[in-house]
């Protein structure tokens, strides 16, 4: 079996898990991993498995048995990386967002496509098996024609200051896993959003400009609806759910927990809470997303999550900013004129 070479660039949380991920694959092998500081990794099962480690990503780029590249750096990052991978011949899976600027997400994707090699974009959650289920029946027909979708995203706890100040935004950092998931189940593109958002679990959130509470709805081009809601903080775990109401039915995926025992008494029916880290929750679905993308790349078919679903996914980010700011519904032609304006 043909089997893929790939390195690392970030070895933070998330590219560790990334890693380990990968070293369990039997269609790849991890050769390399890059971060500016390395000590985190150093005696780790990860360091004693690649063939090197380095502070200078370059070294990744320039050697020639690398495939293809994961970025795990920061977002502001993210578009130098995938020009220069790019450049390099190098095929491309990038954590979410790819940036913090629709005009700079758009100079990657151009990038790519010029060198002809593959994207593939973080978002986890497609590659979720509940969700996926949800999909493949709606996209076979079963409920008919999709008339609202519902998605429910909450956080266990939110993130330190620190975080928030160079997190983008809620709707950049968070509600972005949402908006792509609102086109995936509905299978159309969003034409209007309207936010409203409130700043109810932490006034730190506040002091950086940001929101922690949000109602987001949306109206597709089919004209059907959407709803999203956002919290920072779910006492009772982490909330990922999803529903899609239709012309002939509905099909819903409900939060995974510890187990799926109920217990029922004459006092109460008690079920467990929902897993609480996201890690937990969706643990195999990012085994599942990187499967995904070297299946395409050894079989040369499509990434599941390309850079125009990130792209795609961003241009609401930026419309729900604009309409929170304004307190008015937006289009996301205004956002796509805008940016055909500046480039």
């Amino acid at each position: 079996m043909e089997k893929l070479n790939l390195a690392i660039i970030g070895a933070g949380r998330i590219g560790q898990l990334h890693a380990n991920n990968i070293l369990q694959m039997n269609t790849a092998n991890l050769v390399a991993v890059s971060d500016v500081y390395l000590d985190h990794i150093k005696g780790s099962t990860i360091e004693k498995a690649v063939n090197y480690v380095t502070t200078d990503y370059t070294e990744i780029l320039e050697d020639k048995e690398v495939d293809a590249i994961l970025i795990c750096t920061s977002t502001d990052t993210h578009v130098q990386i995938i020009v220069e991978a790019a450049s390099a011949g190098k095929h491309v899976f990038c954590e979410k967002p790819i940036s913090f600027s629709i005009e700079e997400t758009k100079k990657a994707l151009q990038a790519v496509s010029e060198a002809g090699v593959k994207l593939q974009i973080g978002f986890n959650r497609r590659f979720d098996k509940h969700f996926r289920k949800v999909y493949e029946t709606v996209d076979a027909g079963v409920i008919g024609d999709p008339h609202l979708l519902k998605v429910t995203s909450r956080d266990p706890e939110p993130p330190p200051r620190s975080y928030i100040e160079r997190s983008g935004g809620l709707f950049i950092d968070m509600t972005i896993h949402d908006f792509d998931m609102m086109r995936y189940l509905s299978g159309t593109n969003v034409k209007e959003v309207f936010v409203k958002g409130a700043n109810l679990v932490d006034p730190e959130i506040g002091e950086c400009g940001d929101i922690d509470t949000a109602i987001i709805t949306l109206t597709f081009e089919d004209g059907s609806l959407g709803v999203i809601d956002n919290s920072r903080k779910a006492d009772y775990g982490y909330d990922q759910r999803v529903e899609v109401f239709g012309s002939q039915g509905a099909a819903s995926a409900n939060n995974e927990r510890l187990t799926n025992v109920e217990v029922s008494t004459n006092q109460s029916v008690v079920i467990e809470k929902p897993k609480h880290f996201f890690l937990d929750r969706y643990h195999d679905a990012f085994v599942e997303e990187l499967h995904s993308f070297v299946d395409a790349i050894i079989t040369d078919k499509p990434v599941r999550c390309s850079g125009e679903d990130g792209f795609k996914a961003e241009l609401l980010a930026h419309a729900a900013n604009l309409s929170l700011r304004e307190n008015r519904s937006v289009k996301i032609s205004e956002i796509e004129d805008k940016l055909f304006k500046t480039i």
